[in-house]
């Protein structure tokens, strides 16, 4: 053997013609850049994005009680959309013949002194109870949004004068503040949403301040304030959508409360007139029969319980990821 063999490359092999190695693998194709390693890195990145989107829905479906808690909310509010899809009674007109009826597969709750049904009374009574949460929430959460996002912005002088606003609402019980702005507003489901979302704005101002605080001294909110941008314009595209998670979360938390005060209020005469049906005036309705007819008031006030604990299972699921961000 010479050694012009020896130094020599060694003459490549000829294989069989394979289409299939041919696509994924080609030995002249640079590693580094070639199609296969960009169709390659693709697939990673595709791999990825599937991974993190099936990510929360695993630690959602590894919580129960959180899982529970969101067919709950999700039930509820099926009723409120679209009521005729879980009963065929009609919640206003009864059989007189049918009243004080106990539960039963015919009539799932009972009936009421009247022969109404009283679970499609309570399917028919989320669409109210949930329409007028929703109100006060909102009505709520933008007001003490609005205030907490100049308090904690601007401080000085409106810092102080809106934060002793909001420590006298703080030093009046929120039924009671709902109950006076009831009387300057009127009675009516409306009425009541809008004087328990005011009750609460306090609540909301305080959260909101408190991030705002917080990031208003964050290194990008400056150097915007510095390059000359509009302070309104900081507040909008900076500041409110990274201090909106705990706010959220504290949504999701009077959303709860708030069902119970409007039931509350509901059960106190304020809310809508009879016969609309209205989670707390079904309450109210029973319990002049509890000795004969313990489901008319027990069965509502369950539902009231689920709704109640549902939505502070998720405002605590919300709060330990931080909130929505």
């Amino acid at each position: 053997m010479t050694v012009e063999n020896v130094l020599s490359a060694p003459a490549r092999t000829i294989e069989p013609h394979d289409p299939f190695i041919e696509e994924f693998v080609d030995p002249d194709a640079d590693p580094a850049g070639g199609p296969a390693a960009a169709s390659l890195e693709q697939e990673r990145q595709d791999a990825a994005t599937r991974r993190s989107a099936v990510k929360p829905i695993v630690a959602v479906l590894k919580q129960p009680t959180l899982v529970a808690s969101i067919l709950v909310l999700a039930l509820v509010t099926l009723w409120a959309l679209v009521p005729s899809w879980f009963t065929a009674w009609d919640p206003i007109v009864g059989v007189p013949q049918d009243r004080l009826l106990p539960p039963s597969t015919e009539h799932i709750f009972g009936t009421d002194n009247l022969g109404r049904d009283l679970y499609a009374r309570v399917v028919y009574g989320a669409a109210t109870s949930l329409a007028a949460t929703t109100v006060a929430v909102v009505v709520g959460l933008a007001v003490g949004s609005l205030f907490g996002l100049l308090a904690g912005f601007l401080r000085g002088f409106v810092d102080d004068a809106i934060m002793r606003f909001m420590d006298v609402l703080l030093a009046i019980p929120s039924l009671l503040l709902s109950l006076a702005l009831i009387t300057a507003l009127g009675f009516g489901t409306l009425n009541v949403a809008v004087a328990v979302g005011l009750a609460s704005v306090a609540s909301f101002s305080r959260v909101m301040r408190a991030e705002v605080l917080q990031i208003a001294t964050a290194v990008y909110v400056e150097a915007a304030r510095v390059s000359g941008v509009r302070w309104y314009t900081v507040l909008r595209r900076h500041v409110l959508p990274n201090a909106s998670g705990p706010v959220v979360a504290l949504a999701a938390l009077e959303f709860g409360v708030m069902v119970l005060a409007i039931s509350s209020l509901s059960f106190l005469g304020f809310g809508a007139p009879p016969p609309t049906p209205e989670w707390g005036s079904l309450v109210a309705g029973g319990r002049d029969y509890l000795a004969v007819a313990w489901w008319l008031t027990t069965l509502p006030g369950l539902v009231i319980v689920a709704v109640v604990l549902s939505a502070n299972r998720i405002s605590r699921a919300l709060e330990r990821n931080g909130g929505v961000r």
